[in-house]
């Protein structure tokens, strides 16, 4: 699936090849469903590089704070369900 957000944007295509052809990515080890749509999640067809379509940077600084806020939520529904 070509991602449909390149058409909104003066920029196409992959940030760090150029390459036109991306692939929204729906699913991901560390963000489930929703992580990848919070991020605007995409990959490059060819080089495979994963970048937020909206802002053309790589996500890893925002996936690292994502999943550190769902450990540290995780823990304290523990925490509290224990406390009980």
């Amino acid at each position: 699936m070509t991602d449909q957000l390149n058409e909104f944007t003066n920029e196409n295509g992959c940030p760090k090849c150029g390459n036109m052809l991306t692939s929204v990515i729906k699913y991901t080890w560390w963000g489930g469903f929703i992580g990848p749509k919070l991020f605007h999640h995409t990959k490059c067809n060819t080089c495979k590089f994963t970048f937020n379509s909206k802002s053309r940077r790589s996500n890893t600084s925002g996936i690292i704070i994502y999943s550190i806020l769902l450990i540290v939520v995780a823990f304290a529904m523990v925490f509290f369900i224990n406390k009980k």
